[in-house]
């Protein structure tokens, strides 16, 4: 089993469908792989083509525990007085680029369009996410990780 480490850079979204009615939305994206879990900022106002320009790093074992190897992006639209809507999610999968990445220490997809849908898979826009893969021995080290909690803990 290879441990690396899976960075996510979030770059920004574009067509997404409004879900305020008399405001801009105010969208974030809540980042999951396997247990791992992290949030994007809040982009105020963003609207329907929010920027991020942020990045994650999970911890990843391949081959790990099950084949789940799915990147899942939810974006979802704060709210001040009732709960977050729900706008779109875009899934990514992942097991070729770990694949690579163990053989060759490192592998990358550049930041590109992947599409949004709902539960139905009806269209709500795009999102634009890069993706690089290293192994634990070429790049970080376990002080490098931030900015994900194992929601498992809760």
């Amino acid at each position: 089993m290879t441990i690396g480490f899976m960075e996510v850079l979030l770059v920004k979204a574009k067509g997404l469908q409004q879900t305020d009615i008399f405001a801009r939305m105010d969208p974030y994206v809540l980042l999951q792989y396997k247990r791992q879990e992290c949030k994007s900022g809040v982009v105020h106002e963003g609207g329907s083509s929010p920027v991020w320009n942020e990045k994650f790093v999970f911890r990843v074992e391949y081959p790990g525990s099950g084949d789940n190897y799915k990147l899942t992006l939810k974006i979802m639209d704060k709210d001040v007085f009732s709960s977050d809507d729900f706008v779109g999610q875009a899934i990514i999968y992942v097991k070729d680029l770990l694949e690579e990445g163990v053989e060759n220490g490192s592998a990358e997809l550049r930041p590109r369009k992947y599409s949004v849908v709902r539960a139905d898979n009806s269209y709500y826009g795009e999102i634009e996410v890069g993706i690089t893969f290293s192994r634990k021995e070429d790049e970080y080290n376990d002080d490098d990780i931030g900015g994900w909690k194992d929601s498992s803990d809760y």
